[in-house]
């Protein structure tokens, strides 16, 4: 079990560390006018479509949201069920579960909360 969870760990390390990578792509005539550096970058003008970019990650965060609560209800009624119908040792072992159940449920019930907040932030940051 202890190697699982260390395979497990690595694993969502180097998924972190993947996702973490900025790229940045340019298009247009000015990048091939002029190679684009720091100083260049202004912010004053942009071609991106802010609106459907931000449709797209609510209706993301959304669906992410709706399917963790749903898995997490589910959970909850096959633990409480478990829990009812276990002897002694096995409650035991359910009460154990419990913690890093609740805590999950927590992030997944605040993740569209704590994704709002982020991003609110950002916009007032830029």
């Amino acid at each position: 079990m202890k190697k699982m969870s260390k395979i497990v760990s690595i694993i969502l390390m180097a998924m972190i560390l993947v996702t973490m990578t900025t790229t940045v792509m340019a298009a247009g005539e000015t990048a091939k006018a002029a190679p684009i550096t720091p100083s260049s970058i202004d912010g004053s003008t942009s071609d991106v479509d802010v609106t459907n970019i931000s449709t797209l990650g609510n209706s993301v965060v959304r669906i992410l949201t709706t399917v963790g609560v749903v898995a997490s209800v589910i959970v909850l009624v096959v633990l409480g069920i478990k829990y009812m119908m276990g002897s002694a040792e096995e409650k035991a072992e359910y009460k154990k579960t419990l913690m890093p159940y609740v805590i999950g449920a927590g992030l997944v019930f605040a993740a569209s909360g704590i994704a709002n907040i982020v991003y609110t932030f950002m916009q007032d940051a830029v």
